[in-house]
Formats: structure tokens, C-alpha cells, sequence
């Protein structure tokens, strides 16, 4: 590698070590032609292959990113989803492969998502699988279920979760219930009027 300050051909490593658990390794460099020292990151390369047949290096900030989006509204922490994505690349470069398809990197997601967070998983899934109706919903959740992942009554929760803001009236005194629940002075005057409809008022025709 050249020298970043003098462009010169020729260096000498002075020391390196391993960082990112084992994944890297960083070297301390000195050039032969000015002296300066620098440093560099050797690390094995991984590549993510899209459908359309593109290669790019693998990224993690690109997993944090997609998953953010899933997390959203979530009590799922950066330190959390940054965990996520060295797993991930763990379990992508555990295959051994230089090249990984991108739907393995999909794969390598769900399953770490799935223990971080229920609701954020089927998020993510349904976009990941294409879930085309409710029943796709309705399946992934069963599976959950049956995997203890989700509270069993998690959807009947938030089925009846309108209900529930809404207080009961039938046992409040008639001053203290709600305006729509009682007959108003204008109300009883329309109604007693109801027949009366020879004095309604109409806009008449220009003559």
C-alpha cells in the first residue's frame, strides 16, 4: 500500500493486532520514504449479491438502517440493533462464502429480530416474505404464539383496545354522562317541532 502523505510504494509494519473480534486486523505502518506512520484495516472481504446481480460489500450500518425502520416506535435501543447487525454478519460470514445472496442476509435477520422484539419481526417479515393478506399476518402470529414469542392475548388486546378507552355510562347519573348520550334543549325543540313542518323556512326563488 502507498504512503497517504508522500505516495511512496514501500512501507514496514511496526505492529498489528486483531480487532473486531478476530474479524480484522489492524497493522501500524511506517513508510520507508518520509518516515510518517500510518495505519491500516485488513479484514476479509464480504459481498452481498442483490437480485438484479449487483455486488457491494456487506454493511452493517445498511442492517441497522432496515431494521431501524421496523423498530420504529419500539423500546429497541441503537445498542440493541447495533448487537443485531454483528450477529447477523457472523451467522452471513459463518457460510465461509465471499459472496452471499441478498435474501440470506434477510434470513440471517429474522432470527435475531425475532427474540428482540415481536411486533417490530412481523414488521419486518411482512415486507421480507410479501404478505399479501391478513391470513399471512394471522399465520406468522400463530407461529409466534406457539413459540411463546407473543402473549397469546396480545390480539384480542389490541382488537378490544378502543373498547376499552371508552368508559361505561349506563350507571353514571344522567348530569354526567356524555353530551351524545342525553337529549340537548335544541334536540327536544327539533323534535317537538317534528310535525310542525309548515313553518320550516326555505330559501324562496328569485322572482
Amino acid at each position: 500500500m502507498r504512503c497517504p502523505y508522500c505516495r511512496h510504494s514501500d512501507s514496514r509494519v511496526t505492529d498489528s493486532r486483531e480487532v473486531d473480534d478476530g474479524q480484522s486486523i489492524k497493522r501500524r505502518r511506517s513508510c520507508q520514504g518520509c518516515g510518517r506512520r500510518f495505519t491500516t484495516l485488513e479484514e476479509a472481504m464480504l459481498a452481498v449479491v442483490k437480485r438484479s446481480g449487483v455486488s457491494e460489500p456487506f454493511s452493517r450500518d445498511k442492517v441497522i438502517s432496515g431494521v431501524r425502520r421496523a423498530c420504529q416506535g419500539r423500546p429497541v435501543g441503537e445498542d440493541q440493533l447495533a448487537l443485531l447487525a454483528e450477529q447477523v454478519e457472523d451467522t452471513v460470514r459463518a457460510s465461509g462464502a465471499a459472496e452471499v445472496p441478498s435474501n440470506e442476509v434477510g434470513l440471517a435477520i429474522l432470527g435475531p429480530l425475532r427474540a428482540l422484539d415481536s411486533v417490530a419481526y412481523l414488521r419486518f417479515a411482512s415486507v421480507y416474505r410479501s404478505f399479501a393478506s391478513v391470513a399471512d399476518f394471522e399465520a406468522e402470529i400463530a407461529l409466534l404464539r406457539e413459540s411463546g414469542a407473543v402473549d397469546r392475548d396480545t390480539t384480542e388486546d389490541a382488537s378490544q383496545g378502543q373498547a376499552s378507552k371508552d368508559p361505561p355510562t349506563k350507571d353514571l347519573p344522567n348530569k354526567d354522562r356524555p353530551t351524545k348520550d342525553r337529549p340537548t334543549k335544541d334536540r327536544a325543540t327539533k323534535e317537538g317541532a317534528a310535525d310542525d313542518s309548515s313553518d320550516t323556512l326555505v330559501p324562496s326563488a328569485p322572482s
